[in-house]
C-alpha cells in the first residue's frame, strides 16, 4: 500500500513538474505573447527623432530596443513604404503608389496583404483599428472589406484626442495603427535642418506621449508591443523621393516583454520589418513570400534569423546597389 501511494506521488509530482516547465516554456516564448501590437508611424521623421529633443521618446524606449538606421524601401516615397511596412514586402511586390492608395480602394484578396488582413483571418472577431492623418492609407493601402475601424483627421493634435478617445471607450483592438502626417508637411517646406522640422518632431513626440500614457492607464501594455517607425526622411532643402542617407534612414524602435531593453537593433533591419515583428508577437506564422524579418537583438529568444531575399531576387539587386549610392551620400549628412 506504501509504495502505490509513493508511486502515485511521485507519478503526480512530475506531472506538475512537466506541467511547470510547459508553462514556463509558453511564457517564456516572444510568440505569440502579446494580446496587443500598437504601431505609432511618425511620417517623415526618418531618423531625425535622435536629434530632436523628444522626451517622451525617450522614457517609452528607455528600456526598449531601438535603431535610426532602419532602411526605407528605395523610393522614399509615402505609398511605397507604407505599403511595406505594413505588408513585409518590397515595393516592387505590393506595387502601391500614393496616386494609387489615393484612388483606388484595397481589398483582402490582393496578393500581398497587409497584417491586418491576416490578423482579421486569425482573429476573426478581433478590433482592428487605424487612425491616420494621411487618409489614402485607410483608403487604399489598408484593406476596406475585412471590418477594420478606421478614422482620418488631417489635424495631428485632434487625432491624438480622437486616440485617446477611443481607447477612454473601454476598445482594446488587437492591432492599431496611427499615422502623423505634420512633421512630413513641415520636412516639404523648409527641410530637414530647418528648426521648426525639429520643433515639430517635438510636438509629435507630446502627442507619442500622450497616446501611449492613454494605452498604458487603460491595462493595454501589460501585454502589449509598442512600435514607432518612419516611413523615409527629408532632403536638407525638403522633399524625399531619392536615395541620400538624410532619405533612407528612418527610425524604429519597440517596447514590450520579451524585447531586449537598451538594445539597438541590428544594422540590417528595414522598416518593412515591422510586418514580421507584428505578426510574431501575435503568434501568426509569417507567409512563405515575406522578406520581412525579425531584427537580431529585438526579442530576447529570437537571434541569426536571415532575410530570405530569394522570395525577390530584383530587390535583392537593386537595394545593393541603391546603399552604394546612399552611402556615398553620407557626407550630407
Amino acid at each position: 500500500m506504501l509504495k502505490r501511494i509513493l508511486a502515485f506521488s511521485l507519478s503526480l509530482a512530475l506531472m506538475l513538474g512537466c506541467l511547470t516547465i510547459a508553462v514556463a516554456a509558453e511564457e517564456s516564448s516572444s510568440f505569440g505573447a502579446y494580446d496587443h501590437v500598437f504601431i505609432i508611424g511618425i511620417d517623415g521623421a526618418g531618423s531625425f527623432i535622435q536629434d530632436g529633443t523628444t522626451p517622451n521618446f525617450n522614457r517609452i524606449f528607455a528600456e526598449g530596443a531601438v535603431n535610426y538606421r532602419t532602411r526605407t524601401e528605395m523610393v522614399t516615397i509615402s505609398a511605397q513604404n507604407w505599403g511595406s511596412i505594413l505588408s513585409g514586402v518590397s515595393y516592387l511586390k505590393h506595387g502601391l503608389t500614393n496616386n494609387k492608395a489615393k484612388d483606388k480602394e484595397r481589398a483582402h484578396d490582393t496578393a500581398f496583404p497587409t497584417v491586418f488582413t491576416l490578423a482579421r483571418q486569425a482573429f476573426p472577431d478581433a478590433e482592428l483599428a487605424s487612425f491616420v492623418n494621411w487618409d489614402p492609407i485607410n483608403h487604399g493601402i489598408i484593406e476596406n472589406d475585412i471590418g477594420v475601424t478606421k478614422h482620418n483627421n488631417g489635424d495631428d493634435a485632434q487625432l491624438t484626442e480622437d486616440i485617446c478617445a477611443y481607447f477612454n471607450a473601454g476598445n482594446a483592438p488587437k492591432l492599431f495603427f496611427v499615422q502623423y502626417d505634420s512633421v512630413d508637411h513641415v520636412g516639404h517646406d523648409e527641410g530637414s535642418r530647418s528648426p521648426n522640422y525639429f520643433k515639430q518632431i517635438q510636438t509629435v513626440d507630446g502627442y507619442l506621449g500622450k497616446v501611449y500614457d492613454c494605452i498604458e492607464s487603460n491595462g493595454l501594455m501589460e501585454n502589449g508591443l509598442f512600435m514607432v517607425v518612419s516611413d523615409h526622411g527629408h532632403m536638407i532643402a525638403g522633399g524625399h523621393f531619392g536615395l541620400t542617407m538624410r532619405e533612407t534612414m528612418t527610425t524604429l524602435a519597440v517596447k514590450g516583454k520579451h524585447v531586449v531593453g537598451g538594445s539597438s537593433i541590428e544594422k540590417d533591419t528595414r522598416n518593412r520589418d515591422v510586418a514580421a515583428i507584428t505578426l510574431h508577437a501575435l503568434g501568426l506564422e509569417r507567409p512563405a513570400y515575406m522578406t520581412a524579418k525579425i531584427p537580431d537583438q529585438l526579442f530576447d529568444d529570437v537571434s541569426g534569423e536571415t532575410r530570405n531575399w530569394k522570395n525577390d531576387v530584383l530587390d535583392t539587386i537593386l537595394s545593393s546597389m541603391a546603399w552604394f549610392i546612399t552611402l556615398s551620400t553620407a557626407f550630407l549628412r
